[in-house]
């Protein structure tokens, strides 16, 4: 224990030292390790196969957990993509770098626009990423690194793209945040040299990080891998629909996939052959990436991390996937709707597939990264995280602290305007359509089945005010009351999604599982290009 304690002090002591972009590695002696950071969009926490999901098949993805570490209490920044990647490239939890929703989601009036008839109006939020801050590929190229970025972005509009923000080559990264036109070319991207006709999305962003490794190997490089995948609108190959509409057909093909969420339909089966061709050629891109880093010989110097920007799509999008056992799914406040896939390599380390329970988030990749390149912490940038070194290498336990969410918008999704606080085995969901709070003990109830706010009023007591503290301290947005809520339009509008979308939704997911489906003309012509 006098380990861990003077451990901790000196980090603490070290990092309090650190200054901003200019900071210098602090020994140029030491060759500084490569990133390779693998963010993939949507991707569930049960969508893997060493996970235990029985129906996707993620070799490439598994490979790399069996040589890295596993923290299977790794979160996303928040429950949809913008807010999650602010949190990545800042070090900051959403509510204090004020990107709060995916960018382009109505906010304030306009959110009446969308018809749902809810009681609130979304808070506003920012639509760019802060040029005040200094993102972790500005801090790393100011310390002699080669920066790359291919794929999503969504992070703002002209003037605030990846190469407004520190990355000098950008393959792909543009306001959008699904793939125009989908994932086979002619797709639309002006920040991407147009493909051969049928060119597979998924695997040009793998071959181009690639070939930017490639050429850069003699020197320290980041390169930032974000896949559009496995976003919808799903697509893929005739083969691979054929096989997993097959290993469907042969698990058994439940009469319901779907049940109603409070306010929408919610997946509960992993059926969908579609998304499975779509999650397969998302990993085999991932082992593109890896095959490559060690054809070229640098894997005893890279770094991989490998992570999601929320929850798998269970309701709403493409109703894609089923988190289940955890509970709900993007855009939802729940474990499905921020818990992630969180995978760190680091050679040498021999973590070898070791399970670290401790809660990470998306704001530790920041001050991790500098800490294995060498480089000054920068405590007063990425203020939300610390770095997992000591855990890594040490197998150190860190202190226990506060993990913030703050989402005061409604999802696509299904999911209310909320906070969240969870701190040790304490999560607490705050809701501003009625001022509830929930309270679960994840150590006993890891899916979210019992509220036991009322059973632990004193911890509930504790925590939401600690919650309230931390948002009026980073100067949090909050939702306000829409005066013209009308509850009538409101209960037909429930009506409609309770009696039609379901009904439709289930009806969908037998097409795709038809022997005859067909979709639209350019997944198919996928089939003659190579993966």
């Amino acid at each position: 224990m006098n380990k861990i304690y003077t451990y901790c002090i000196v980090a603490f002591l070290l990092a309090s030292c650190g200054s901003k972009v200019e900071s210098v590695t602090t020994s140029k002696e030491q060759k500084k390790p490569n990133i390779v950071f693998i963010l993939v969009d949507d991707y569930g926490v049960q969508d893997m196969s060493f996970v235990g999901s029985d129906f996707y098949e993620t070799p490439n993805i598994d490979q790399l957990a069996s040589k890295g570490m596993i923290f299977t209490n790794g979160y996303a920044g928040g429950s949809v993509c913008s807010p999650s990647r602010a949190t990545i490239m800042t070090g900051k939890f959403t509510a204090r770098h004020g990107i709060t929703d995916w960018i382009g989601a109505k906010s304030g009036e306009r959110w009446r626009e969308s018809n749902r008839f809810d009681k609130l109006l979304p808070a506003e939020y920012k639509h760019n990423l802060p040029k005040k801050d200094s993102t972790i590929a500005e801090v790393l190229k100011a310390n002699g690194y080669k920066t790359f970025f291919a794929g999503k972005w969504h992070l703002g509009d002209e003037g605030s793209y990846p190469e407004d923000h520190g990355f000098e080559i950008n393959k792909g990264g543009w306001s959008s945040g699904s793939p125009k036109n989908g994932y086979y070319a002619p797709y639309t991207n002006p920040k991407l040299e147009k493909g051969a006709d049928g060119e597979n999305l998924t695997m040009r962003l793998a071959n181009e990080t690639v070939d930017f490794i490639s050429k850069n190997k003699d020197s320290s490089f980041f390169a930032f891998l974000s896949f559009y995948a496995v976003h919808g609108p799903i697509e893929t190959t005739q083969e691979k629909w054929n096989k997993y509409r097959d290993k469907a057909s042969k698990q058994g093909i439940p009469e319901n996939g779907f049940e109603m969420e409070k306010k929408l339909p919610i997946r509960i089966v992993q059926d969908n052959p579609i998304y499975a061709g779509l999650v397969e050629t998302m990993d085999d891109a991932v082992g593109v990436v890896l095959n490559g880093i060690k054809k070229l010989g640098i894997e005893d110097n890279t770094i991989i991390m490998f992570t999601s920007d929320n929850g798998g799509v269970a309701s709403g999008d493409a109703f894609s996937t089923s988190n289940l056992p955890y509970k709900g799914g993007k855009g939802y406040q729940w474990e499905g709707g921020i818990k992630e896939p969180y995978l760190i390599y680091v050679p040498g380390e021999n973590s070898n597939g070791k399970k670290n329970e401790y809660p990470v988030t998306g704001a530790d990749f920041f001050p991790t990264i500098l800490d294995y390149a060498n480089i000054k912490l920068l405590p007063e940038q990425h203020v939300d995280g610390i770095s997992l070194k000591p855990i890594i290498n040490e197998n150190l336990q860190l202190p226990e602290r506060p993990l913030y969410w703050h989402y005061p918008h409604y999802g696509n999704q299904g999911g209310d305007p909320n906070s969240i606080i969870r701190q040790g085995k304490w999560k607490l969901i705050h809701y501003y359509e009625n001022g509830v709070n929930e309270l679960y003990n994840l150590e006993e109830d890891p899916y979210e089945q019992q509220n036991v706010a009322t059973e632990f009023s004193d911890v509930t007591t504790k925590l939401s005010q600690k919650l309230k503290n931390w948002l009026v301290e980073v100067d949090a947005k909050f939702p306000t009351k829409d005066n013209q809520f009308d509850p009538i339009k409101r209960a037909k509008y429930e009506d409609e999604v309770k009696n039609k979308k379901l009904p439709n939704l289930e009806k969908q997911r037998k097409k795709f599982l038809s022997k005859d489906f067909s979709p639209n003309k350019t997944w198919w012509d996928s089939k003659v290009t190579k993966d």
